[in-house]
């Protein structure tokens, strides 16, 4: 008896409707910049917004830290989590 497999492929398809006209014409001038099918810069964009997504986002205090790192700052700040927020005092 013959050992016979079946290789399946499926082929994804998405279709938008309702699609503004403006946009259909902003992707397919996109595409020409791009030098690609309309229908490939629609896989490129969708590839991109998931591989966006699959980033985990730097924390934002590691991002303000990075933002001001050689501005003059030299001793650390305390760490703030826990504390109770309470209301900024202007004197007088």
């Amino acid at each position: 008896m013959a050992d016979v497999r079946f290789l399946y492929v499926v082929w994804a398809q998405v279709i938008v409707r309702e699609l503004e006209e403006v946009v259909k014409q902003g992707l397919e001038r996109r595409a020409v910049r791009h030098g690609r099918s309309m229908e490939e810069e629609v896989r490129e964009i969708l590839r991109n917004a998931v591989r966006e997504e699959q980033v985990s986002p730097t924390p934002l205090g590691s991002r303000i830290a990075a933002r001001f790192r050689g501005k003059g700052l030299d001793t650390d700040l305390p760490e703030l989590r826990g504390t109770e927020a309470r209301s900024a005092s202007f004197g007088g």
